[in-house]
Order: structure tokens, then sequence, then C-alpha cells
């Protein structure tokens, strides 16, 4: 059975020039978050190859990412890549902000291997009819009541039943260890007069869970950690960093 390669990038962006340049291309909001600047910034810096899902951390711990590329291909791109887009991602060898470090990722795993992992999702769901997304945990509400829920509960059985639809592993336990609501920046469809896609804010939950998983199935876990989890994983969602089972 073959695999495809994975990899882990991990780059430190550089605070102020990613500000300025998500300032200047018009992708802050001061009541959002990064998301779609970064969303934007990994596209200017390695084009159609932009490594995702990824999670931006903070400013000490930095942006992680997926990616099929290796480092000498991403190298190549980055290379060719705007100098203020490069220089805010923290790109290059001399970046104060720590270069770009790319690792292999492993992409074999046993049937039954168990897994702590930590990830940080967008926990909606869409209505049939009408495809309006809706946080898990009010749609939850109209259906049994707020007295007899718990958010946090919802949140990990959505995940639960979130891996078990895309298969690959099977939840063993977790919980949420931080929630906001947050609006993320989306562009809308270009239109009217100017053709300009003009941005909207779309609120709902930003939670993120931790705990430990099983693998169900090698080949379907290794297009899961490529693909990332949930919606908005081109956003800064959906990216499953592991670690070591618990003893």
């Amino acid at each position: 059975m073959s695999f495809d390669p994975l990899y882990l990038l991990h780059t430190q962006p550089d605070p102020q020039r990613l500000t300025a340049w998500a300032a200047r291309h018009r992708l802050l909001d001061a009541r959002g978050d990064l998301g779609y600047a970064l969303h934007a910034l990994l596209h200017a810096a390695f084009g159609e190859h932009a490594p995702q899902p990824f999670r931006y951390l903070d400013a000490e711990q930095g942006l992680l990412a997926y990616t099929q590329l290796s480092a000498v291909e991403l190298a190549q791109l980055a290379s060719l890549a705007d100098p203020d887009a490069a220089a805010a991602l923290g790109l290059g060898q001399t970046s104060r902000h720590g270069g770009m470090n790319v690792r292999p990722f492993p992409t074999q795993w046993a049937t039954g291997h168990a897994l702590g992992f930590e990830v940080r999702v967008r926990p909606i769901i869409r209505e049939g009819k009408t495809g309006r997304e809706r946080d898990a945990f009010l749609a939850a509400i109209e259906k049994v009541g707020d007295g007899e829920l718990n958010r946090s509960e919802v949140y990990v059985q959505w995940l639960r039943d979130l891996l078990a639809r895309q298969g690959g592993a099977e939840l063993v336990d977790a919980s949420v260890i931080r929630y906001q609501q947050l609006g993320v920046t989306r562009k809308g469809q270009k239109g009217g007069t100017d053709d300009v896609r003009h941005s909207r804010l779309v609120y709902g939950p930003d939670a993120v869970l931790t705990g430990q998983l099983h693998v169900t199935d090698p080949q379907a876990f290794a297009q899961l950690l490529a693909q990332g989890v949930g919606r908005h994983r081109a956003f800064g969602f959906g990216l499953l960093l592991l670690r070591p089972a618990r003893g």
C-alpha cells in the first residue's frame, strides 16, 4: 500500500510585517482573527501549493501546516514569492523570526494505534435546505432544550460524529480546552459596477479540543491528516496536532 508523502511546515510570521501586509490588502478586521489574512499570505507565498490545513498558534510559537511538498520544493516556491509576503511569513534562512522548518511527518500508522491529539475546529452544521451554517450547540438546543445540554459535550459528540463520517480515526475521549465566539472574515462574490469582492464577517464557534483517538484505517487516517478536520480548513481550522497517547 502506497502513501503520499506528508510534511509538517513551521514558520514564525513577523507580527508587524504580517499586520502591515494584511492591512495593505484590506484583510484585517478588528473583530475577527488572522485566518483569512494568513490564508491569503500563504497563497501569496506558495501559490496554488499553499499548505493547508494550518494553525497559527501565537506570535511566539508561530504557524504549523501540513503539506505534501518537500523542503526543497517549498524553498523553490518561496524564492519566487513577493518579498513582502515572504518576509511577513518569516521565510528565509536569514529571517530573525526563525525561517522555514520542514520535516517529514509519518503517513503509515497501524490499525488500532492510539494517539493523543489537539485540534482547533469550527463546530458547525449546515442546514439541508439553505446550506446556512449554524453552531452545533444552538442547533442541538432546538432539538432537546437548553436545560439538558452541555456545550462541551455537544462539541465532543460533534467531533466524534465528524471523524466517523470522514473516516480514518475513532474518538476515544476528548474535552474542550478553549471556546469563544469568533468573527471570521470571508470574501463575498464579485458583483456590481466595480466588480470588487467585499469582505464580510461571519460569527460562529471557535473551539480547541484535546483528547485521544484510535486509527481505524491507516490510509484514510493519512488522508485525514493531509485534508484536515471539519470545515474552514483553509482558514486556520482543522489541523490535527498529534502526540503520544497517555499511558
